[in-house]
């Protein structure tokens, strides 16, 4: 990490915390939208092809803990939360855009 802000009491501590969670939710919310517009790009894509791009962003999620110094195994198991949970939202978005539906 280059750089974090020196708490001086438990108060900017939980500053901080809360300023990240705000950023990881709006992330994660930002991810959801980019999944929807993938979901589009993919009419007839072969499953086989979510499978790699799964191992593709877990490996460079790993790696990317590993520069960053997050705890890896955390890491690991949040991505691998936060991309199944995308997969099956983006297979839904896929059925109801097959189904002719509104999105």
């Amino acid at each position: 990490m280059e750089w974090i802000y020196d708490c001086r009491n438990l108060n900017e501590v939980r500053e901080q915390i809360d300023r990240l969670d705000r950023a990881i939710v709006s992330l994660i919310a930002e991810r959801g939208l980019y999944v929807q517009q993938a979901a589009g790009f993919k009419e007839g894509a072969e499953p086989e092809e979510d499978g790699k791009r799964i191992d593709q962003v877990m490996r460079r999620v790993s790696r990317l803990s590993g520069e960053l110094g997050a705890d890896a195994a955390l890491t690991a198991k949040v991505y691998r939360t936060i991309v199944s949970h995308f997969v099956e939202s983006e297979r839904q978005q896929r059925l109801r855009l097959l189904q002719g539906q509104p999105t």
